[in-house]
């Protein structure tokens, strides 16, 4: 797939795209600066052992429009951006690549700044920051935000606490049953939350790591063995918070929830599975409204971070999500097709403002 010939089903329009290569620390990475229209361009930096090139690229063109509709829904004064690395963290991280690509962060002067995503960790983020002013999600201890998955997962729980009052009339999970897919950074702080709200939740990870944190911390937790049991199961929400891709068309005419509520991005396959969840009588809260609370949490930091600050600012995701599925039903679309309707309208009402000369 080449960068100027997409055909807009999956990504197109991209401000820039910008391909960094240092040999001799291994780095290949690629950065996607979807729009700059509200600002400039903020997303994570996904660092994945993906199989191709072209599917690093593919994913970076997906990653960085998601994250402008995400930071224009948010109400951010920042456009979207993503970058991925393309390579094994496990085996191929080192000080040298990480302020390798910091560099080339630094030289776009200030148009896209990072942050953790897949791959990448908080640490990481303050070897970045030794070569770059552009770079948030720091540790506490250079002033930073911290874990931006802590705000991730109570967004995510916002949303699903929205999702849960427009289907069951009251906006809790007390009593519901919750499937979680990925107890990694953002499943184990919303597994929590959903506990502490009465949920039930049953939950599955690839992780041995991840299910012997569950059978610790949270026992009441029923592990299941797959993704394939969890959404067999007697379910009312599935929320997907692994990698993309979640929803395909086999998932949905499997799926027994009612509801899908996750932090995972990009979680619809291929356009179209919106229209599939809702043939089924199946409410789709979209993801990139309902995982904002990340991006709100390292944008906050940009300011210079107060968490209580940035806590009420995700809280808010449960009324954006509301108007959203709202908007959906008075104009008889999906969520999904309800919010990209918004998050374009915001780009192109406040982003013209720009076009005021101010001298």
């Amino acid at each position: 797939m080449g960068v100027f010939d997409t055909d807009g089903t999956d990504a197109s329009g991209h401000e820039q795209v910008v391909f960094c290569q240092d040999r001799q620390s291994g780095l290949k990475a690629i950065i996607g600066i979807y729009s700059t229209a509200l600002g400039p361009a903020l997303g994570g930096t996904r660092f994945y052992p993906y199989a191709s090139e072209a599917d690093a690229l593919a994913d970076v063109l997906k990653l960085s429009q998601g994250m402008a509709y995400k930071n224009a829904l948010a109400g951010l004064d920042l456009g979207g951006g993503k970058a991925v690395i393309w390579g094994d963290p496990g085996r191929t991280k080192s000080e040298a690549l990480l302020r390798a690509y910091g560099r080339f962060v630094e030289s776009l002067h200030g148009r896209y700044y990072t942050a953790c995503d897949v791959g990448t960790y908080v640490p990481d983020m303050d070897v970045i920051a030794r070569e770059t002013r552009y770079v948030t999600g720091r540790s506490v201890e250079h002033g930073g935000a911290g874990d931006s998955s802590i705000l991730t997962a109570w967004g995510v729980f916002q949303g699903m606490r929205a999702a849960a009052e427009h289907t069951w009339g009251s906006p809790t999970l007390r009593g519901r049953t919750v499937g979680i897919a990925g107890l990694g950074k953002v499943g184990k702080y919303l597994a929590g939350h959903l506990i502490d709200d009465g949920a039930t939740v049953v939950a599955t990870d690839v992780n041995e790591a991840a299910l012997a944190w569950a059978r610790a911390a949270h026992p009441q937790i029923e592990l299941v063995p797959d993704t394939q049991a969890l959404i067999t199961s007697a379910i009312d929400v599935y929320a997907p918070c692994a990698l993309g891709g979640a929803l395909d068309d086999d998932t949905v005419h499997a799926l027994r929830a009612r509801v899908v509520t996750g932090g995972a991005n990009n979680q619809l396959a291929h356009p179209g599975i919106e229209k599939a969840l809702a043939e089924r009588g199946i409410l789709y809260a979209p993801d990139y409204v309902v995982n904002a609370g990340g991006v709100i949490q390292v944008a906050d930091e940009i300011e210079g971070f107060n968490f209580e600050r940035a806590k009420l600012r995700a809280t808010g995701i449960f009324e954006t999500t509301k108007r959203i599925l709202a908007l959906a039903d008075e104009e008889g679309v999906s969520p999904a097709v309800a919010a990209d309707r918004l998050a374009e309208q915001r780009m192109a009402e406040v982003g013209r403002l720009r076009t005021i000369y101010l001298g």
